[in-house]
């Protein structure tokens, strides 16, 4: 899951400079291996670290641990599965500690994880220059540009939030950007396209129209005009032109979302949230979408009028009803989608799929 500039996993990764082992559903765990040696360091995953944290845990010694409100952060141990009894010495951290463990936190701790992941990428590190004579920069020093971008005519406003720019990646003329926000490498930004607080863009992406503290976790695209705020949408989603989504109730209640976890709509405790976007998902034209709308994995949007708040995995159709959409077919949309990228499903790939498709029916 992309969290900030990075995924929660390049995040570890950088504090550690060791890529991590998974320890997942028996589905994902032949894409994601677990590694067993004789001393396994065991890490919470939807914890996001920090320097304290990493130093805490570095100087773990053999069967202690470390937890946070009664919840397991991390454990050093020889066994080859998460021990269910610690039997050294266990010790609570002191410090707040970002867990993404609701699909909400995601684009709720984004602005946050923006800042601190930009300090972690480009500590010692000089930015490429903006080289564009019509572009405004407001607090230069806050901005940071991989080598390639091409920013042609735009605004960069830095001035309450850092501003990265990721390889190869492409503003162009009229877009506005306000920190803190992150665009992933080779990724683009439309024509006049407005870039509001703590969104991220993730790698291969193209944005356009309005967006707020949103989150793309890679190879997505919301290209056209429309609204897309407080939301996260997953890999190889498409949102068709004008397609809408509600962040905010007319009551200004908290909003539900759908809880896949409980088999219910539960409360989130925040008054502003949007949707969220299955990996493969897609909405056609003019698709609008309720406030706190869950939409599952390799579903297919359309149609007038608001479709259900909570969409599940595989469907075809809209407000005026559903249909499964066939795992044949949504096979071959996602092949298509992902050639455009010189890119091929994998097998791997199909297989976990498969396995969603098969829960869903």
């Amino acid at each position: 899951m992309r969290v900030g500039i990075l995924t929660i996993t390049e995040k570890w990764q950088n504090y550690f400079n060791h890529r991590p082992s998974y320890s997942t559903q028996d589905y994902l765990a032949q894409k994601f291996p677990k590694k067993i040696t004789g001393d396994n360091l065991w890490v919470n995953g939807a914890v996001c670290p920090d320097q304290e944290l990493v130093e805490m845990i570095k100087a773990l010694k053999p069967e202690e641990a470390i937890y946070k409100n009664s919840k397991i952060i991390a454990v050093l141990t020889n066994d080859h599965e998460l021990p269910e009894v610690i039997t050294g010495k266990a010790t609570e951290y002191q410090n707040e500690i970002i867990f993404i463990d609701r699909p909400w936190k995601i684009f709720q701790n984004n602005g946050n994880q923006i800042r601190s992941d930009f300090k972690l990428v480009t500590a010692n590190r000089k930015s490429a220059v903006i080289k564009d004579p019509h572009t405004r920069v407001y607090n230069e020093g806050n901005i940071f540009l991989e080598e390639g971008v091409l920013v042609h005519a735009a605004v960069l406003n830095a001035e309450n939030g850092p501003i990265y720019l990721g390889k190869n990646s492409h503003v162009q003329e009229g877009a506005i950007i306000r920190g803190p926000f992150a665009l992933g490498e080779e990724s683009i930004i439309n024509m006049g396209g407005k870039m509001r607080a703590d969104t991220t863009v993730g790698p291969f992406c193209k944005i356009g129209g309005e967006v707020s503290n949103a989150v793309l976790f890679g190879h997505s695209n919301k290209a056209h005009d429309g609204f897309l705020g407080n939301s996260v949408l997953g890999e190889w989603c498409n949102l068709g032109a004008d397609t809408n989504t509600s962040n905010l109730k007319n009551n200004y209640d908290k909003v539900k979302l759908w809880s896949y976890s409980e088999n219910k709509l539960i409360n989130t405790g925040i008054p502003n949230c949007g949707l969220i976007m299955g990996d493969h998902s897609k909405s056609g034209i003019n698709t609008m979408f309720n406030t706190g709308t869950m939409v599952g994995v390799s579903s297919n949007i359309f149609g007038g009028g608001f479709p259900p708040k909570h969409i599940p995995s595989f469907q075809w159709g809209g407000a005026s009803g559903f249909s499964i959409y066939h795992f044949e077919k949504a096979m071959e949309t996602a092949v298509r989608v992902m050639g455009r990228r010189n890119l091929t499903l994998s097998g791997q790939d199909q297989t976990i799929l498969k396995n969603i498709f098969e829960l869903n029916q």
